[in-house]
């Protein structure tokens, strides 16, 4: 670990002589990625040279040790000696966490796409509940979230809504909440006070660039129609909206948040660039096996991740057996809790495993 380490300082003092460079300073792209990575690097920096003052003062006080006569000196020096050890028992701790590879994703953009599945108007209902707590969660963290493409439900919500999340690492913290969230209430629309289980899927994508996902244009039919939603004196006068056909796979994205045709077929292109990752990302998954996927952060949106029961109050999230009795809380956006409960489950998976990156 400490050749790790040593080679990451070096990085960390190379990286700080590039970022002040003329030509890192007038390329704005290339400065923000130096940036990032100078800040990334700094926090393990600090916390090894640390480690590094640690490890000689314990190396001085068992030299005391060694040569004291003094039995009150000798016993200052044992209490010193425990006490660094303990210092550098958490020292490593945090180090070797630190260290666990990185998904290369994690600091990018999302794309948010939550569909209402079984349970007819009630799974629509659901999914616009399921959106509006990630709206709020993204205020929380001051983050932008953008409404592509929509579909309303015939009693409210939503049968599918489509957006995009742009902040700090976004994809490192939603990535956690694709799957199938289920909810166990009375519906609106139900006369007789049962309760009826539904559900709604949630998939997060990492906002991919042409250079990763290189799509041929020749594969790609483009239609163009008048927006049906929100949008001003634009709405059914001009053709604005743009669904994208992908030819090879059938996948049809449609965007129609904007008055510009052009910004509508860039955001339509960087939905279909995303779905398309995941499509080989799940061929890659396969070919990993599966006792190399974490089963936190694996993503699937066919796994059922986590529950909702409004008659007690209770979430559970079922890949980590954590249950709140807080729902409405948890309604409101306030999510921290299963994101920081399943990325430490997911780094402890990772570390049992030798710090594989998966």
């Amino acid at each position: 670990m400490l050749d790790k380490l040593e080679a990451i300082k070096e990085r960390f003092e190379e990286v700080g002589q590039l970022i002040i460079q003329p030509d890192a300073m007038s390329d704005m792209s290339k400065y923000t990625k130096l940036s990032k990575e100078y800040k990334d690097l700094e926090k393990v920096v600090e916390l090894y040279d640390e480690l590094k003052l640690v490890m000689e003062n314990i190396t001085s006080s068992k030299e005391i040790l060694d040569k004291e006569k003094d039995a009150d000196f000798r016993e200052m020096a044992k209490l010193e000696i425990d006490e660094l050890r303990e210092r550098q028992e958490v020292l490593e701790k945090d180090l070797k966490q630190m260290l666990i590879p990185k998904d290369p994703n994690d600091s990018k953009d999302c794309i948010l796409e939550i569909r209402g599945g079984a349970g007819g108007d009630e799974a629509a209902i659901f999914a616009g509940d399921l959106f509006r707590m990630y709206e709020r969660f993204c205020e929380k963290q001051g983050w932008n979230l953008t409404v592509l493409d929509l579909t309303f439900g015939s009693s409210g919500g939503y049968k599918e809504i489509v957006s995009t999340i742009s902040g700090a690492d976004v994809y490192g913290m939603m990535k956690y909440e694709s799957g199938v969230h289920r909810v166990q209430r009375v519906p609106a629309t139900e006369t007789q006070g049962r309760v009826h289980t539904s559900a709604a899927s949630v998939a997060v994508l990492p906002e991919m660039d042409d250079v990763e996902v290189n799509i041929d244009m020749n594969e790609i039919r483009k239609d163009t129609f008048c927006s049906s939603g929100p949008g001003g004196q634009s709405v059914n006068t001009t053709y604005s909206a743009v669904r994208l056909t992908h030819l090879p796979t059938g996948m049809i994205v449609t965007c129609q948040d904007q008055k510009s045709q052009i910004k509508n077929f860039d955001k339509a292109l960087k939905v279909l660039r995303s779905r398309l990752y995941e499509i080989e990302l799940a061929k890659h998954n396969e070919n990993v096996g599966a006792q190399r996927r974490s089963m936190v952060g694996s993503g699937d949106r066919s796994d059922k991740i986590r529950t909702y029961n409004y008659s007690q109050s209770r979430v559970t999230d079922h890949r980590i057996n954590k249950t709140v009795y807080n729902l409405p809380d948890i309604m409101e956006g306030n999510i921290e809790e299963f994101i920081s409960a399943l990325r430490f489950a997911e780094n402890a998976e990772k570390m049992k495993m030798g710090g594989v990156d998966q």
